[in-house]
């Protein structure tokens, strides 16, 4: 059953993603017309529950969705995350009215959504946030702004964090609310097809119903839900860049021919490709791992993603550095798209948590339960 799934999803990535991936990258943006066939496949919607019109995929088998999607493009997974990310914390968090209003039209594609966290001036330190919801007793006043958020340029609405008398807390915004500006950033080093944008909050008016559970809550637990879900998807995008990588350097090493004979003949080529192969599948069956916990609702849940996002991001730069230097000066072209693989998994160490944040966190959740 999971080999036709993953069937799917690969004949769906290769016949729809990959002829646009390294436009995704030039353009910075993502096809309108691709985000309807993702959405037409349900993969907007791929871990929301059937009941609110999503696929209600298990962790192992939405892995795999990321694992194939970022074998083409970043940008098509991460856009696919953020969703998911999105939906998830509505999901898990919003009361009855937010899931009935919000969940099947994520599902459904028909509103983009953004996860606002990230500040200037906050970034690892997520529970320094500044920007401030002012209680006007119907409604919050929204001040303060928020960067390098994904998909801020076409998200149609977002959850914003932000703190009120200093407790945590998540509202939904929608894109049209008076006070809301949204200024695009570009020329960014990878995953240039993400669509970023820079977040400002002038007094935006949002109704207190909007606020997504209790403040006090919105640290722990409710961004953190969809940053493990982040950090998941990534860590399998991640094993499907270094996978695609792999993949074009046997091909390449097959049929480029030096000193009279292929590449794959000589030893040290050999080694290349021996390394970026047990790195790949270490870090595969740390997502496997990870997937089948979550799954299961299992404790230790949080601290597998954890690790397997902190191994594959720095796997996917050794492999993606490998196969730059296997292919030479033809991996600087971008024909072969080996220096957009290359740019996008330097990002992949900062994005969801930088690496000496994850290990940080490892570490501690080491510490904590022995």
């Amino acid at each position: 059953m999971t080999d036709s799934i993953q069937a799917r999803f690969q004949s769906f990535t290769q016949t729809h993603v990959a002829p646009l991936a390294s436009r995704h990258d030039r353009l910075q943006c993502i096809d309108p017309e691709l985000v309807g066939q993702l959405a037409a496949q349900g993969y907007l919607g791929a871990i929301i529950s059937e009941p609110y019109k999503g696929l209600g995929l298990d962790m192992p088998t939405f892995g795999l969705l990321n694992y194939e999607l970022n074998k083409s493009c970043t940008a098509v997974r991460s856009l696919v995350t953020v969703q998911n990310m999105v939906g998830r914390i509505i999901e898990r968090w919003g009361n009855a009215e937010q899931k009935d209003q919000w969940l099947p039209v994520l599902a459904a594609g028909e509103k983009i959504a953004g996860f606002a966290l990230t500040e200037p001036e906050y970034g690892s330190d997520a529970a320094g946030i500044r920007t401030c919801f002012t209680d006007h007793g119907d409604t919050f006043a929204i001040t303060g702004t928020k960067k390098w958020i994904s998909f801020g340029q076409m998200a149609d609405l977002f959850l914003v964090f932000g703190q009120a008398e200093e407790r945590l807390g998540c509202l939904i915004v929608e894109k049209d609310t008076p006070g809301l500006s949204i200024t695009p950033i570009s020329d960014i080093l990878g995953a240039r097809g993400t669509m970023l944008a820079q977040l400002e909050f002038d007094a935006c008016s949002v109704p207190k119903e909007n606020l997504v559970t209790n403040l006090g809550f919105g640290l722990h637990p409710v961004a953190f839900t969809g940053l493990d879900l982040g950090r998941y998807s990534i860590a399998w995008g991640c094993v499907g860049m270094a996978a695609a990588c792999l993949e074009a350097s046997v091909t390449y090493a097959s049929e480029r021919r030096q000193f009279g004979s292929c590449l794959k003949d000589h030893q040290l080529i050999q080694a290349l490709i021996s390394d970026m192969t047990v790195d790949i599948k270490a870090a595969k069956l740390l997502c496997e791992h990870a997937g089948r916990l979550a799954e299961t609702n299992d404790r230790n849940a949080m601290q597998e993603m954890l690790c397997a996002k902190y191994f594959a991001a720095g796997m996917v730069n050794r492999v993606t550095a490998k196969a730059l230097e296997l292919h030479g000066a033809n991996g600087y072209a971008p024909e072969q798209g080996i220096e957009r693989f290359f740019r996008d998994a330097k990002i992949m160490e900062t994005i969801e948590g930088s690496n000496q944040m994850m290990q940080i966190m490892i570490a501690k959740y080491g510490i904590q339960h022995g």
